[in-house]
């Protein structure tokens, strides 16, 4: 604790070397918000393909949605891995 008003009180010290946001005083992750995220973009993605005017080929609709699909894939596979017990 401090003695007096003008010292602070210490704390132990953290390396910046193996936290380079300590530096800033903040660090983490947003695992729930990036999933949400990783959805909205899948189906903004897939939104696209109603707005697209292209009558020409269906290039752009195939990449959205194959994009789409991959990563939605990707957000399954990690909520599975998640869940399992082989975790780190």
């Amino acid at each position: 604790m401090a003695r007096n008003t003008r010292e602070l009180a210490q704390r132990p010290a953290v390396d910046p070397r193996d936290e380079p946001s300590a530096e800033w005083g903040w660090h983490g992750s947003f695992p729930r918000g990036s999933v949400i995220a990783g959805w909205v973009v899948v189906v903004i993605l897939l939104l696209f393909n109603f707005t697209n005017n292209n009558l020409v080929n269906n290039t752009a609709n195939v990449w959205l949605t194959g994009l789409a699909i991959l990563m939605a894939i990707g957000l399954v596979m990690h909520s599975a891995r998640k869940r399992t017990a082989w975790r780190r």
